[in-house]
């Protein structure tokens, strides 16, 4: 017998603000058409003012605690994906334990941007496999809108705000690749690629600044390195593509989404997509498709899912997981 860390709720959180492709037309030199044949988006949500990545990471938390049945003092630790805290410090996460009414395990943001919930994920994994934790709420929660520069028809169109999460429990399985729960992880980056994808601000600015990005070099990246990490992942855990139901990967352009599906070998129907309505949400894009997908009975219990993301850093990695 060996401890796995088994996903026994989710949930996820969108602002109330819905802001389709046709808002941009007046301030913008582009169309809904263009940004559909470019992104695959349609609309997405932006917060509210006032509004931050620690409230609506509270939202999803709250919901992936519901559908677990399970309070808020069951819980362990608290790790938050996210590159939009709210502030420098303290971390997002220790927020989020303030505003459940935790009073006991610890809570710490990880911050690899598109990447996070993948690398939060793994981490996770690691808190309950070595018996430091039994129940994790691991979170991704942005709040891209408020580094957005309004300007840049190139990134400002692609990006939405929300949170999603999932709960995390320690049981015990027979150690075989038929068990529930995360059967392998895969995490890799190279700062040599940093320009392609960054923030021009931050504590040697003192600005927040804004998101800059190289969209072709990043594309060309992405695939090759998805398909990679996933394939590297499946094979750590003794499965194949053959093996997947669904891939659930980072929602930041279909065509990226499509690219990765034909390089595995897999058809569209068993990737699940959610682009179309909430734009790239980094780190809250995998949690929240995994929440809706669910919600829409695409993912069912015993399913074998591959999540796969890449963002700057660059960052990327691949976590192999059933249902």
């Amino acid at each position: 017998m060996i401890c796995r860390a088994v996903v026994t709720g989710v949930g996820h959180y969108l602002p109330e603000r819905i802001v389709p492709n046709s808002a941009f037309e007046d301030s913008l030199e582009t169309t809904d058409a263009w940004i559909r044949s470019r992104s695959g988006i349609e609309r997405r949500h932006f917060a509210a003012e006032g509004e931050t990545t620690s409230d609506m990471a509270t939202h999803a938390a709250r919901a992936a605690l519901a559908d677990a049945g399970r309070d808020p003092q069951d819980v362990d630790a608290i790790v938050l994906a996210t590159s939009t805290a709210d502030l420098t410090f303290p971390s997002a996460a220790t927020m989020v334990q303030a505003n459940l009414g935790m009073t006991r395990g610890f809570a710490f943001d990880i911050q690899a941007v598109c990447a996070g919930f993948v690398y939060a994920m793994a981490n996770a994994n690691a808190l309950i496999v070595s018996g430091q934790a039994r129940r994790v709420l691991v979170i991704g929660a942005e709040t891209f809108s408020k580094i957005m520069d309004w300007t840049d028809r190139s990134t400002c169109v692609l990006f939405g705000d929300g949170a999603g999460a999932v709960l995390l429990e320690a049981q015990d399985s027979a150690g075989t690749k038929d068990d529930r729960g995360i059967l392998a992880t895969d995490l890799n980056s190279d700062g040599n690629f940093r320009d392609l994808l960054y923030v021009d601000g931050g504590v040697a600015t003192r600005t927040t600044g804004y998101l800059r990005m190289q969209g072709n070099q990043v594309f060309r990246h992405a695939v090759e390195k998805l398909a990679e990490t996933a394939e590297t992942a499946l094979a750590r855990a003794g499965l194949g593509a053959d093996d997947v139901d669904w891939i659930v990967p980072h929602q930041a352009n279909i065509r990226i989404i499509q690219g990765t599906a034909r390089k595995m070998k897999l058809p569209m129907e068993r990737v699940v997509v959610t682009v179309q309505d909430h734009g790239n949400t980094s780190a809250a894009s995998i949690p929240l498709a995994l929440s809706v997908g669910r919600d829409r009975g695409q993912i069912r219990p015993g399913d074998l899912i591959v999540t796969e993301a890449i963002g700057g850093g660059l960052a990327w990695g691949a976590v192999v997981l059933r249902w």
